[in-house]
């Protein structure tokens, strides 16, 4: 193994559930030799990628967060997509969210909260199974035929009852959404939610999706067209930008 690959290793142990770790930690899920694993840490936190909790353990330093703001299908995205987003959350006073597809899952490039609305675990730069969620739903139902072959292929993650699993309904749930342009998930990650997503354009085609994230009881429908003019609106400003028309 290279040791780029043992430095991608590392970096790549921590995750959600684990966003602090001890060298043990990190050792034993790099499955490097402790000395190896130290060297690396400290290399890794010298440059500031990695840095020193209080308890002296290790988490993501601010360094590399300003590496991965530069990602081009973060960054600009979310740029022009912000006072949509805003106005979107601003009218409803619900979260609203913004993705991005990357194989099976969908990685968030932004979250906007409200402080009375429903709990949900999605924050900028987590990742979700895309089946489940509204913003998945929306970009998989225009993603290529293949990669849908592939996803659906594969075992489909239960979070709660109500997470749809068979293949046969996802893609009908697929067809839905390229029907009326909207993707609703119906407590698929959360039972207290549901999301309502839409496609995001550029010139060539779906590049992203947003959704609001609503509780379980709320009418998922009437929440569409605010949904659909937020993803036309950032459409129009990628496309804007490209010299092209929204399709």
């Amino acid at each position: 193994m290279s040791v780029a690959a043992r430095v991608l290793d590392v970096l790549g142990a921590f995750t959600d559930a684990t966003p602090v770790l001890t060298l043990t930690e990190i050792s034993r899920r790099t499955r490097l030799p402790l000395t190896t694993t130290h060297r690396l840490v400290g290399e890794l936190a010298a440059w500031g990628a990695l840095e020193r909790a209080e308890s002296g353990a290790y988490r993501v330093g601010l360094r590399l967060w300003e590496v991965g703001s530069l990602a081009p299908r973060g960054v600009g995205l979310r740029e022009r997509a912000m006072p949509y987003l805003e106005d979107l959350h601003e009218v409803t006073r619900h979260n609203v969210v913004l993705a991005v597809l990357d194989g099976a899952e969908v990685v968030y490039v932004e979250r906007l909260s409200a402080h009375d609305a429903v709990s949900i675990r999605s924050r900028a730069g987590s990742r979700m199974p895309a089946t489940a969620t509204g913003v998945g739903l929306a970009l998989l139902a225009h993603a290529d035929p293949e990669l849908v072959d592939r996803v659906l292929a594969a075992p489909v993650r239960r979070f709660t009852p109500a997470t749809v699993v068979d293949p046969a309904e996802i893609r009908r749930l697929l067809g839905e959404v390229r029907r009326t342009g909207v993707a609703i998930s119906v407590q698929q990650i959360e039972l207290v939610s549901q999301s309502v997503g839409a496609p995001v354009r550029d010139a060539t085609g779906v590049v992203a999706a947003l959704s609001i994230v609503v509780p379980a009881e709320s009418n998922p429908h009437a929440y569409a067209p605010a949904v659909l003019a937020a993803a036309r609106g950032i459409s129009r400003a990628l496309t804007g930008v490209n010299g092209a028309l929204a399709r």
